[in-house]
C-alpha cells in the first residue's frame, strides 16, 4: 500500500484486532475498523489499500471478508475504486467522527460544595433496587412491555395514590394521577394546560425556584414573581398581580426554608377559588422534616384547586427521572393528553419495577434512610456554623436538604465574602441569588446592608466534609 506520507502497514495494523472478532461477527467488525480508521484519519484521503487477497493473507482472513468489506465501503462513499487500478481511500470524509459531549451538571471540584439541591446519591439502594429488577423482569406479562396507558400503569398509580395518603395526607384519586419524568415534566405539562386554558401567566415564589420560571416559558406561560413574608407567599401581591394559578412549596419553601401557616395556607385556597384558578403545589423535599411530623402536603385541603407533583429526585436519584402528578378534574383531561403527545407515557420497565418498590416497603426504608443520614448532616451543618461563625443563625425549619445561614454583618459585605469564598475552593450560593431581579431594589444590594445570607446545601456531604468545608469558609472570610 503506497501512498505520499503513509505507512504501507496502516491498514493491517487498524484492521487487525477485528481479525480476532468471533467469526459470525468478523465481517461487520471488519467494516466497522476500516470505517473508522478512514473517519478518524489514520487512513488518510488518497491512500491505496493493499488487494484484497493481500489484506487476506496478513489478516488471516477469507478473501471474500476484505472483498465484501471493499465494496461495501466503496459504496458508502469512503473507498474509491478502478478496474485495474486498486482501491483507494476516498476524499468523501473530510473530519473525524464528533465525539458525544456530556452536559450532565457537574460539581466543579471544588474542595467544598455547598450548593443545595442534590441528594447524597451513594445512598441509593443498589441491592433492593437490583432484586426488584430482577423480579420484575421475571414476573412482568409480555402485554405489559407495549404502549402503556399514558397516565401510568395501573399498578404503580395504585401504589403511588397509598402512598402519598398515608405519608403526606393528600386525596389520592388513582384516575388522576400522572407518572412523569419528575417535577420539572410536571411542571410543563401544567404549564401547557394552564395555556389551553387561556391563562398567559403563573405567578412565582419570590424568592424561589429559577426553574420554575423557565419551565413555564417553554410552555408560552410567563412567570409573575410574587414576593413571599414570614408566612408565604403574600396573598395581597397575588392578588395585584392579576394572575390565576401560582406555583408553591409550602411544606419547605426553597429557598427560604420557611414552611406556609395554617392562615396562609387557608388565604391561599381562599384566592384560588375566588379567582377560579389553581395552586399549583411542588412538594419536592415534604418528606423529610427532622423535628417533628412533616406538614401534611396543601392539596389535601382542596383537590379540586391544587395540582400536586413531587418525585424520587431526592430520595432516591435524580438520574431516575420519575415522579407523580396528582391534578385537579378541570385539568385531567388536557394534562393527560400532553402526556400523551410528549412521550407516549413513561417506560413500562421503571414503572414496575418501582411499583414493587413501593408495594414490598421498600421506598419507606428508604425514607426512614435518608431522613436519618440527613438529619445527622443538618446538625453538623448547624454545629459548625455556630462553632466558626460566632452570632451566625439558621434559619427556617429543620427539613429538607438545606439551610439559611445568616452570617453577622462583621462578615460582609456579602459580594466579597463570597468572592473569597470562591478563590478558596469553596462553592457556595447567596440567598440573594435566587430572588427575581428587580430593578428599583436589587436584591443582592439589600443583602449586603444586612450581611451575608447563604443557602447551604448539605445532603450530599459526610458530616466530616461539612465541618471541613466550614472551616475553608471561616479561613477564607479572613475576619
Amino acid at each position: 500500500m503506497t501512498s505520499s506520507g503513509t505507512n504501507p502497514s496502516a491498514a493491517w495494523e487498524v484492521l487487525l484486532p477485528a481479525a480476532s472478532a468471533p467469526a459470525r461477527a468478523r465481517g461487520r467488525a471488519l467494516q466497522a475498523a476500516l470505517r473508522d480508521a478512514v473517519r478518524s484519519g489514520r487512513l488518510a484521503p488518497g491512500t491505496r489499500l493493499p488487494s484484497s487477497r493481500d489484506l487476506a493473507a496478513d489478516l488471516a482472513v477469507s478473501r471474500g471478508l476484505v472483498t465484501e468489506a471493499y465494496e461495501q465501503l466503496t459504496a458508502e462513499g469512503y473507498l474509491r475504486s478502478g478496474r485495474g487500478a486498486g482501491t483507494w481511500v476516498g476524499g468523501a470524509v473530510r473530519a473525524a467522527a464528533p465525539r458525544a459531549r456530556d452536559l450532565a451538571p457537574r460539581s466543579p471540584g471544588a474542595r467544598a460544595d455547598f450548593v443545595p439541591g442534590t441528594p447524597d446519591l451513594s445512598l441509593f439502594p443498589r441491592a433492593a433496587w437490583a432484586a426488584a429488577q430482577r423480579a420484575v423482569l421475571a414476573e412482568l406479562p409480555h402485554h405489559e412491555l407495549g404502549y402503556p396507558d399514558p397516565r401510568g400503569l395501573p399498578r404503580l398509580r395504585t401504589a403511588l395514590a397509598e402512598l402519598l395518603a398515608r405519608r403526606r395526607g393528600v386525596v389520592a384519586d388513582p384516575e388522576r394521577l400522572l407518572v412523569v419524568s419528575g417535577v420539572a415534566q410536571a411542571t410543563a405539562l401544567l404549564g401547557l394546560a394552564l395555556h389551553a386554558r387561556g391563562m398567559r401567566t403563573v405567578g412565582v415564589e419570590d424568592p424561589g425556584s429559577p426553574q420554575h420560571s423557565t419551565l413555564y416559558a417553554a410552555a408560552g406561560v410567563t412567570a409573575v414573581p410574587v414576593q413571599l413574608d414570614a408566612e408565604g407567599i403574600a396573598v395581597g401581591g397575588l392578588r395585584s398581580s392579576g394572575v390565576r394559578a401560582v406555583t408553591t412549596t409550602p411544606a419547605h419553601q426553597f429557598p427560604t426554608g420557611i414552611a406556609y401557616s395554617a392562615r396562609r395556607r387557608a388565604e391561599l385556597l381562599d384566592w384560588a377559588r375566588s379567582v377560579d384558578g389553581f395552586v399549583l403545589e411542588d412538594d419536592y423535599d415534604g418528606d423529610f422534616r427532622y423535628d417533628r411530623a412533616p406538614v401534611g402536603a396543601l392539596q389535601g385541603l382542596d383537590p379540586e384547586r391544587v395540582a400536586y407533583t413531587g418525585s424520587v429526585s431526592k430520595s432516591l436519584a435524580p438520574g431516575l427521572r420519575l415522579g407523580w402528578l396528582l391534578v385537579p378534574e378541570a385539568l385531567a383531561d388536557e394534562v393527560v393528553e400532553r402526556k400523551r403527545t410528549a412521550d407516549l407515557g413513561h417506560p413500562a420497565l421503571d414503572q414496575a419495577l418501582f411499583a414493587r418498590f413501593v408495594e414490598r416497603g421498600d421506598y419507606d426504608r428508604q425514607l426512614r434512610r435518608c431522613q436519618r443520614a440527613y438529619r445527622e448532616r443538618r446538625d453538623a451543618l448547624v454545629d459548625a456554623l455556630g462553632e466558626h461563625f460566632p452570632g451566625a443563625r439558621a434559619s427556617g425549619i429543620a427539613a429538607g436538604l438545606h439551610v439559611i445561614a445568616e452570617l453577622p454583618r462583621r462578615y460582609g459585605p456579602q459580594r466579597r465574602f463570597l468572592e473569597r469564598a470562591a478563590a478558596a475552593g469553596v462553592e457556595v450560593r447567596a440567598l440573594a441569588e435566587y430572588a427575581h431581579a428587580r430593578a428599583d431594589h436589587p436584591a443582592e444590594e439589600e443583602e449586603d446592608e444586612d450581611g451575608v445570607r447563604l443557602v447551604l446545601g448539605y445532603a450530599h456531604l459526610s458530616p466530616t466534609r461539612i465541618r471541613d468545608g466550614v472551616r475553608l469558609m471561616r479561613e477564607a472570610a479572613g475576619v
